[in-house]
């Protein structure tokens, strides 16, 4: 009994010695930890503040996020101004569909090929035969079919009608896909056989004149731009007696 008596008495004299010391807090909530705060960060940098000051902190973390400065404001109209991407990269640069240089004889030809050269057009630039002005012969043909699968298949209904001299013109600049029947000296002899054609059933023949070949050549520069064209402009000015149009 006495050494229950006596290890009782001394278990309460710890708990009251730790709770002396703040090991064990206090019950008022005004807590000790030295530990605690021995471990702290920046413990030195921590304040205290006035509530009034406490309450302006919290109203400032509640304002909206932003507001215009007093520059923006007298100027509401500059921030759009900023935003709009600017013109120039919206404006589609102009092209020039198609220009004609001409008449060339194969000399001068020559020289401004040389000339132009240097602008490196590539697919953009094409030499072209121009059309003597006499008439050199007729020929007999069905008009051009727009592309290979339409003359082929007029070529089937030729052959379908007996007929079997044919020449599917794929080369021609002004003729292509169209169908050479025959070529005559003479017109009267185109027109006999686009008559004994129309007797076998072939009703969409025609009759054209060939023009002789021409010793003038012309230069054709399409979808270009505008500067390009320009400086096009430039070179041919040094051939004073060449002409410049427009084409197809």
């Amino acid at each position: 009994m006495l050494k229950f008596i006596f290890w009782s008495l001394l278990a309460v004299n710890a708990g009251l010695y730790a709770y002396g010391q703040g090991y064990l807090g206090h019950f008022s909530g005004s807590e000790r930890e030295p530990a605690r705060l021995q471990n702290q960060l920046n413990g030195d940098k921590l304040a205290i503040i006035s509530a009034s000051k406490a309450e302006a902190a919290v109203a400032a973390l509640k304002a909206p996020a932003s507001e215009p400065d007093a520059e923006t404001a007298k100027n509401p109209a500059e921030e759009p101004a900023k935003k709009t991407p600017e013109k120039a990269a919206e404006k589609k640069e102009e092209k020039i569909a198609c220009v004609e240089f001409g008449n060339f004889l194969l000399a001068d030809a020559r020289r401004f090929e040389e000339k132009v050269a240097p602008l490196a057009l590539g697919d953009h630039q094409a030499r072209i035969n121009l059309p003597g002005t006499e008439v050199s012969s007729y020929i007999v043909f069905i008009p051009p079919q727009g592309n290979k699968e339409g003359a082929e298949k007029k070529a089937s209904e030729l052959r379908a009608l007996g007929v079997t001299n044919y020449f599917i013109m794929s080369d021609s600049q002004t003729m292509r896909w169209a169908i050479s029947l025959g070529v005559f000296k003479s017109e009267a002899g185109a027109q006999t056989l686009l008559a004994s054609l129309q007797k076998q059933g072939v009703h969409s023949a025609r009759i054209a004149p060939r023009m002789s070949a021409s010793k003038l050549l012309a230069f054709q520069f399409r979808n270009i731009p505008a500067d390009t064209k320009s400086r096009l402009d430039k070179i041919r000015a040094g051939f004073p007696d060449k002409e410049s149009r427009s084409c197809k």
